[in-house]
């Protein structure tokens, strides 16, 4: 089974993707793992890609895409796989089609997790962060032992500054102005599963097994 996660900020896609994962046995494929990857290995596109990147520069679509079609010709894809993060563009997903029909293989789904923006914005604005050791907890739903400690090591919890409320809204606007464009271009398409993610992690996850386990049989 061939997927593709999408979803904004705050959507709960992480957490959904090690349960597919899990049920499913398949690969879960970040754009930041593959060329993290590709740069430890050191391939010729992996060397390319991290001369951008230490440059500030954006990775070039045709870099990307050679960094992806490396990384789905792996073994463990053999089976499908789970695409986070990538394609980000019309362009993009294009390109996607075409190295899948070189692997005679197809997409079979692109999950949509769909979570109202003023929860976005609460879910995101909610987020503390550990300096020390990198733990992550939420005021709300997964909140420290002690108020503002780490469970961990006890240092002093932190806001990220991109996690300050105008900062949330204008990187979900931000966001959505990308998105959309490729939403539109996978619903044509007939890909499109739209995921209400607006409830709990459980029950977001029936609906995903639900609807991608029942069109599978």
């Amino acid at each position: 089974m061939n997927l593709i996660l999408m979803g904004l900020p705050g959507a709960g896609k992480g957490t959904q993707a090690e349960k597919i994962v899990e049920k499913y046995n398949i690969p879960h494929i970040s754009t930041g793992d593959m060329f993290r990857s590709a740069i430890k290995e050191g391939t010729p596109l992996g060397k390319e890609a991290k001369s951008y990147m230490d440059q500030g520069d954006l990775v070039p679509d045709e870099v990307t895409v050679g960094i992806v079609k490396e990384r789905l010709s792996k073994p463990d894809c053999e089976k499908g796989f789970l695409l986070d993060g990538f394609p980000r563009t019309v362009a993009q997903a294009e390109a996607l089609e075409n190295l899948l029909s070189e692997l005679n293989t197809k997409l079979d789904y692109v999950l949509h997790v769909q979570v109202p923006e003023n929860k976005l914005v609460d879910r995101l604005t909610g987020r503390r962060i550990c300096p020390e050791c990198g733990a992550t907890y939420h005021v709300e739903f997964n909140p420290p032992k002690e108020d503002g400690k780490c469970d961990v090591d006890g240092a002093t919890l932190m806001q990220r500054e991109d996690d300050q409320p105008e900062t949330v809204k204008n990187r979900l606007k931000v966001n959505m102005e990308q998105t959309q464009p490729l939403l539109d271009y996978y619903g044509d398409k007939g890909y499109l599963v739209d995921v209400n993610g607006d409830q709990h992690i459980d029950d977001v996850f029936v609906q995903i097994d639900e609807k991608i386990g029942g069109l599978a049989k």
